[in-house]
């Protein structure tokens, strides 16, 4: 997880590590979030390598949990006041991108 800490913390632009343990958190949720979306088992991705695009995904919805902590929109779109109804439609596009269709 350290890898894809830094890759968040990268995006969010942090230099610090006081929040570190809440991005982890926030990034476990959103990898649960990324596994469920795409039909695969809880754990999968903790024991398999994570497609760069659901890896975005992952990276995307922490930060958008990170920055709207406290209820609000947050972040660089913050004066669109369909901000985070945007982010939870980019990274769902994402995530269909790996998912595993059952025909």
């Amino acid at each position: 997880m350290d890898e894809l800490l830094q890759k968040v913390k990268e995006n969010l632009i942090l230099e610090h590590d006081a929040d570190d343990k809440l991005l982890e958190r926030f990034i476990t949720a959103a990898i649960s979030y990324a596994e469920s979306y795409q039909h695969i088992a809880a754990g999968y991705y903790q024991e398999h390598p994570m497609p760069p695009t659901t890896e975005q995904a992952v990276i995307m919805l922490s930060s958008h949990f990170y920055e709207s902590r406290d209820g609000s929109t947050g972040g660089f779109f913050a004066d669109n006041v369909q901000a985070g109804q945007q982010v939870w439609h980019t990274v769902n596009l994402l995530l269909r991108l790996d998912r595993e269709w059952k025909v």
